[in-house]
């Protein structure tokens, strides 16, 4: 059992959103966007501190989320893809002072993602003797997931053929998953996103 429980959020946020054809981190969500409401829940969750990957539009997107408790990093490398902003914010942790324990990875575009369930993936991954939590999903297993500190240095090797879901399937027997219950649904379309937007709206009427 671990008993530390000093935990970074990767925050990534670094795609160009081409399918969706606008910012996608800048699109409105509650009162805020769909990247500032990401912040909002790992900022409220046990993590000790976040790290957001940026990359397309890094000034701009950048500007717009002024939090100065929030560690911004820019993936130069972005087209290459999500392995290679993971490998980016892997890398700029380790050259800190901070010994970190583990490193929860997770999306800007799965705004159904709240604290109560990050810090479900923490509180299991402090409690038991497994070096991956992971969230389940229909066709496999995925992000938002927490890496133990004897990932980093995978987790540094990333590249863009290659992301964290292919060091949860090489480690399948030091990995435990949960289930979202509906909450993993990602944006990838503005038509997704206006769907599940008027879906927010009508709830909070």
């Amino acid at each position: 059992m671990k008993n530390e429980k000093n935990i970074a959020v990767v925050l990534l946020a670094a795609g160009q959103s081409s399918r969706m054809r606008k910012v996608k981190q800048l699109l409105p969500w509650k009162n805020t966007t769909l990247l500032g409401n990401a912040i909002q829940v790992a900022k409220q969750s046990k993590a000790k501190h976040i790290y957001v990957v940026l990359g397309a539009k890094a000034i701009g997107i950048k500007d717009s989320h002024t939090d100065a408790t929030i560690h911004w990093v820019v993936n130069q490398d972005w087209k290459k893809g999500m392995g290679s902003s993971i490998a980016s914010a892997t890398a700029h942790i380790l050259k800190t002072s901070i010994a970190y324990d583990g490193i929860l990875i997770m999306l800007c575009d799965q705004p159904l993602i709240d604290t109560i369930y990050l810090n479900e993936l923490m509180d299991t991954f402090i409690k038991t003797d497994k070096g991956i939590v992971a969230t389940k999903y229909k066709h496999g297993k995925g992000v938002p997931a927490v890496f133990d500190k004897m990932h980093f240095l995978e987790l540094g090797k990333l590249t863009e053929d290659y992301g964290a879901k292919d060091i949860i399937l090489k480690n399948l027997e030091d990995m435990i998953a949960l289930n979202p219950k509906g909450k993993e649904k990602d944006l990838d379309t503005l038509q997704e996103y206006n769907e599940l937007l008027n879906i927010q709206r009508n709830q909070t009427i």
